[in-house]
């Protein structure tokens, strides 16, 4: 993350912000090299970070036991130097909201799978909410069987918030304005 301290997202901040995007990738080392899939995940009343990913995914033989890092990338936007109207010296950036989460991998059972799927369309579905008991129960056990479900217990969580902090008010005001609706435009705005 941005080694900069005015940067740092706290880590209730960062676990708010995984929950609510409840998507991202998690990256883990294979003997053929470094390995990525992007799953969907819901965050445990415990903490630990569950999710599913396909049985035939290339990560999926070396999750159990591994340590792995999720990351979660939020809005994020190419800032150019001459929106911050502040002078010559100015040079553009990339102002971004992500999260890592760095920590072990254990693989769930069958009834893990299920609670982290109701879990998942519980979180996200509006309503009337999906449920997986609607669905021919022959079809439903094919579709779990194609997926297995892990859970990751956090190690450590760093977050960053890059929004132009090391900034005068008056050019994150400018750089606010310019981003207009952008969905980072609103995080500027709160923060």
């Amino acid at each position: 993350m941005h080694p900069n301290a005015a940067f740092r997202m706290d880590e209730d901040a960062a676990r708010a912000f995984v929950a609510e995007e409840g998507f991202g990738m998690v990256f883990v080392s294979t003997p053929a090299g470094p390995a990525m899939a992007q799953v969907p995940v819901v965050a445990g009343t415990d903490g630990a970070l569950r999710f599913h990913v396909a049985r035939g995914n290339r990560v999926t033989p070396h999750l159990d036991g591994a340590t792995a890092l999720f990351v979660v990338q939020g809005p994020h936007a190419y800032i150019p130097p001459h929106w911050y109207a502040a002078g010559p010296d100015e040079v553009p950036t990339w102002n971004y909201v992500s999260v890592e989460v760095e920590g072990t991998v254990r693989a769930l059972d069958r009834a893990g799978l299920r609670d982290q799927l109701d879990a998942l369309t519980t979180t996200f579905e509006s309503e009337p909410g999906w449920s997986m008991d609607w669905m021919n129960p022959n079809k439903a056990e094919a579709m779990m069987h194609a997926i297995l479900a892990f859970e990751l217990v956090p190690t450590a969580w760093r977050g960053t918030v890059k929004l132009s902090q090391n900034k005068p008010a008056e050019v994150r005001a400018r750089v606010t304005a310019q981003l207009a609706d952008h969905p980072l435009g609103r995080w500027m705005r709160m923060a």
